[in-house]
């Protein structure tokens, strides 16, 4: 079962305060307009906000709910979104892009090394010349210190949930158990659960797998600033090149 099925339709809500502006943002930063590939486009919040900047946006996601939901979302702004139900690291389309991005730590839901890099690969033979990766995943110190043996709640009138945080088996692996409490159209809550794994990776692994792909011009920084990561960052950006 799609570990999505039913977070998909409350994540926005969720989510409500994301600074999707902020990612949007990177990409205005590389270029005005060009095609773009939102991998992991989950709801499609970055993908519609592409669109509308004037950008070829094709869209990538695993979870056909997600998809769902962005494809509603693009229709309701009149934004044309090419969305696709694929897993990103056999990431296999017709077209080749100027920028490809994974926001919002989706690359953390690649938990191997080797889907890390089949997932680099696969990117680097769909940039074009001259092309662009941008991504940002959990730092260590966020899944270790942060999520680790945390509880977070919510008691909001429609919709409620726990999620309570636990220590994967690998190292930089945190295993996410959501319940939501959602109401219906009777008044009454139901109860969803959802399990969720992520983890992340050190720096200087990503940076050694990025150039193992191909990649150069390699950059990294930290909590949407141009300073490099510290020891208490919470999300690293990623920013590599393909030459021309």
């Amino acid at each position: 079962m799609d570990s999505y099925e039913q977070f998909s339709y409350v994540y926005d809500r969720l989510m409500d305060e994301a600074p999707y502006d902020k990612w949007t943002e990177l990409v205005l930063n590389e270029r005005g307009s060009g095609k773009v590939l939102d991998l992991g486009c989950g709801t499609g919040e970055c993908s519609v906000r592409l669109a509308d900047k004037g950008f070829d946006v094709t869209a990538v996601d695993l979870s056909e709910q997600m998809l769902s939901v962005a494809h509603d979302k693009a229709i309701r702004h009149s934004l044309n979104v090419r969305f696709i139900q694929q897993d990103m690291r056999d990431l296999e389309t017709a077209e080749r892009y100027d920028v490809v991005t994974i926001f919002c730590d989706s690359l953390n839901y690649i938990t191997d090394e080797h889907g890390v890099k089949s997932t680099f690969a696969r990117i680097y033979d769909h940039l074009n010349p001259g092309g662009v990766l941008l991504f940002d995943v959990h730092s260590m110190h966020k899944i270790t210190n942060l999520f680790v043996g945390h509880t977070f709640a919510s008691n909001d009138e429609e919709i409620s949930y726990i999620w309570n945080s636990f220590e994967g088996e690998e190292k930089g692996s945190v295993e996410h158990d959501l319940s939501f409490f959602l109401e219906n159209e009777e008044g009454l809550y139901e109860r969803f659960d959802e399990m969720h794994l992520q983890r992340t990776f050190l720096v200087e692994e990503y940076t050694e797998w990025l150039r193992e792909a191909g990649f150069s011009n390699l950059s990294v920084t930290a909590d949407f600033s141009d300073l490099s990561p510290t020891d208490n960052s919470e999300r690293i950006f990623f920013r590599a090149c393909k030459e021309g």
